[in-house]
């Protein structure tokens, strides 16, 4: 019989570590005033960074100009257009213009002095210019992967939705994001997503080549995802101390007794 008491023991304890993930747990924008309240923050404008891939767009009356740039292009990628690295000196090289410096710019700034140059040659040149390679990384306990900023201004919501959202298992206490800097350490800004204070502070926006961390929230090896999950393991452990009850009084004191 101790081996019994034993077992159900061991069961009993392990339906009573087990429980729900509850909404103070993993939900999201709750307003409480145990939660970490973050102070709002103005949103800064994204600034060209050494290695960023610009892309351009070239618009003139001038049809010969058009033709060659239009040509430039297919003949580069195949696409509609190029992209011009930016160089450790912090300038990219364009068809037809010195090297321009954009490095600290934003992508206004940079199209109107881009613009400015191309005039010089092009009287009346129009220039469109943007990004490429505008993604976020995200790790750990979420759908990890590289994504496309699709936007101006994405939210950190926003962001974990393209992955698929964080699981139950997700720290939410502790997200982390690996904002990068030329020629300075890496940022690390850590938050708690729970809190409704998140909306307009520092840790809002996602901008090109962040690190998105998520780990894997302590004690989540003795939760269960549900209700019915809690239920199912409530009846499996019910159902596993019959059957070894059964098996302790129908075959134990037959054996003994031989």
């Amino acid at each position: 019989m101790r081996n019994l008491y034993r077992i159900f023991s061991v069961l009993a304890v392990a339906v009573l570590l087990s429980s729900c993930y509850s909404n103070r747990a993993i939900g999201l924008l709750q307003e409480r005033d145990d939660l970490p309240q973050y102070k709002p923050a103005d949103y800064l404008t994204y600034r060209i960074r050494i290695n960023d891939q610009i892309v351009y767009r070239l618009i003139t009356m001038d049809e010969t100009i058009s033709k060659v740039m239009q040509r430039g292009a297919s003949s580069g990628s195949g696409n509609d257009y190029n992209t011009y690295r930016v160089y450790s000196d912090g300038t990219i090289e364009l068809p037809f213009l010195k090297p321009i410096s954009v490095v600290g710019l934003t992508i206004e700034e940079a199209e109107e002095k881009v613009q400015n140059a191309f005039r010089e040659v092009i009287p009346d040149a129009e220039v469109k210019l943007t990004i490429a390679n505008k993604t976020f990384t995200v790790i750990g306990d979420a759908s990890s992967g590289v994504y496309d900023i699709y936007k101006d201004r994405l939210t950190i919501y926003q962001a974990l939705a393209m992955t698929g959202d964080l699981s139950n298992a997700g720290d939410r206490r502790h997200v982390r994001i690996v904002r990068p800097h030329d020629n300075e350490q890496p940022e690390v800004l850590e938050f708690d997503i729970r809190t409704n204070t998140i909306i307009d502070s520092k840790y809002y926006y996602i901008y090109p080549n962040d690190v998105i961390y998520v780990s894997r929230s302590k004690g989540s090896f003795y939760k269960v995802a549900s209700y019915t999950a809690f239920l199912g393991l409530v009846t499996s452990s019910v159902s596993l101390l019959v059957s070894v009850l059964n098996y302790y009084q129908n075959f134990v004191p037959a054996n003994s007794g031989k």
